[in-house]
């Protein structure tokens, strides 16, 4: 199937482009460049994404429970999941129709939301889910209970709990650290902390993590992959944990996550002293 973000620049041009070229090697089973289907109900062996990393996440947030691979083409800047240029999903496309590429999978994460014992709430999601707040911006004291035991509380201006894919995103921007995308742990990254000593956590992904907020404001909320799974109040608690659901991202061997990491976040390089 072939699916993006119909409304980002050139990406329905190439969808005109690639729905020429595809048949010769596949059945093209579905078209979507508006994110009207549920992908989860379509029968397809692979798909290809046009756009960007935001994307990627609203693909695998519509396949839901039946996550088929995925190979991303970089309509969009960053591309850091979206890993095949235009160019090249052209030129490899023929290899992936074959099998001639590898399927590597990522964990996918579960955040739901509990009143008591009342569920409320749920998402699967790729990158993170984030405890964020709006005006007045004031500071928040989240407490965070790992199995069921508490493990700190922050006062901070949020706290993200990240997925190896996830920490080349939000996480890194709060100053969290980066994860090999194929690894099985969360990072768990509080956003501004008021304590010098308050660093980022890395812990295996086997473990569950709880989050609650104390005297919460009506306008704080859980959000998970950039949309907001619900508002929070102290009677609320967020559980975080893995998902029994893979994403499965298509890769080539010309492909390696440093060189991503080199050549997408600009990481290492020499220093010139301006020459």
């Amino acid at each position: 199937m072939l699916i993006g973000a119909g409304d980002r620049e050139h990406v329905r041009e190439e969808a005109v482009r690639l729905q020429q070229i595809i048949p010769q090697y596949a059945e093209l089973v579905h078209v979507d460049l508006d994110w009207k289907s549920e992908l989860s109900e379509i029968d397809a062996d692979f798909a290809i994404v046009l756009g960007g990393d935001g994307s990627l996440l609203a693909a695998a947030r519509s396949m839901g429970h039946r996550q088929v691979p995925v190979a991303g083409v970089n309509m969009g800047k960053l591309g850091f999941l979206a890993e095949f240029s235009p160019e090249e999903m052209c030129a490899e496309l023929p290899n992936i129709c074959r099998g001639d590429c590898f399927v590597i999978e990522h964990m996918m994460f579960r955040c739901r939301v509990f009143e008591g014992e009342d569920l409320i709430g749920e998402a699967i999601g790729l990158n993170e889910a984030a405890i964020l707040g709006g005006p007045p911006f004031q500071i928040q004291t989240i407490d965070l209970y790992v199995d069921s035991k508490l493990a700190t509380t922050y006062n901070c201006d949020g706290l993200i709990v990240s997925t190896p894919v996830g920490s080349t995103a939000h996480n890194l921007s709060a100053g969290g650290p980066i994860l090999r995308a194929d690894l099985h742990a969360f990072v768990v990254s509080p956003i501004s902390p008021h304590t010098l000593t308050v660093r980022p956590v890395v812990d295996t992904a086997e473990r569950t993590y709880e989050i609650r907020v104390t005297g919460a404001e009506a306008n704080l909320s859980v959000v998970v992959d950039g949309r907001v799974l619900a508002r929070l109040t102290p009677e609320l608690r967020v559980v975080v944990d893995r998902a029994e659901q893979r994403f499965k991202r298509i890769a080539i061997a010309s492909h390696n996550y440093y060189r991503t990491l080199r050549e997408k976040l600009g990481w290492g390089g020499r220093i010139d002293n301006g020459r």
